[in-house]
């Protein structure tokens, strides 16, 4: 079954990613809007925390599954699906962290990225 690309913003798309994240119970979901920053990588971060390897599966095959299903787009690139300390799955203009808490804590995405408004997720 191929998937057909649905036109839709990055906005859009971030939500589309948070639904997914809040299907299979995503713990402190963060959106950062990084559209007002120069030489930002993407339009929006989405990060959420798993609390174990399975947990980091399931939010990542319901993003995957989501999107795919309502958007028609997959990710472009994906990076640390073997060790699951922090999944990147990259939509281009939305990236989504996935982390398990020790990890999300040690890099502190949100700190580095102090400047974006921020959009707290609630559980």
């Amino acid at each position: 079954m191929s998937i057909k690309p649905v036109d839709v913003n990055s906005q859009t798309l971030s939500q589309l990613v948070v639904k997914a994240l809040q299907d299979k119970k995503g713990e402190d979901i963060v959106i950062l809007d990084l559209r007002g920053i120069a030489q930002a990588v993407a339009d929006f971060f989405v990060i959420a925390t798993g609390s174990s390897d399975t947990h980091l599966q399931a939010l990542m095959d319901s993003v995957e599954k989501t999107v795919a299903q309502e958007a028609g787009q997959t990710p472009w690139h994906i990076e640390g699906r073997e060790r699951k300390l922090w999944v990147l799955m990259d939509y281009v203009d939305v990236v989504v962290h996935l982390f398990q808490r020790q990890t999300r804590e040690y890099y502190a995405l949100e700190e580095l990225w102090a400047d974006a408004p921020t959009t707290f997720v609630e559980d």
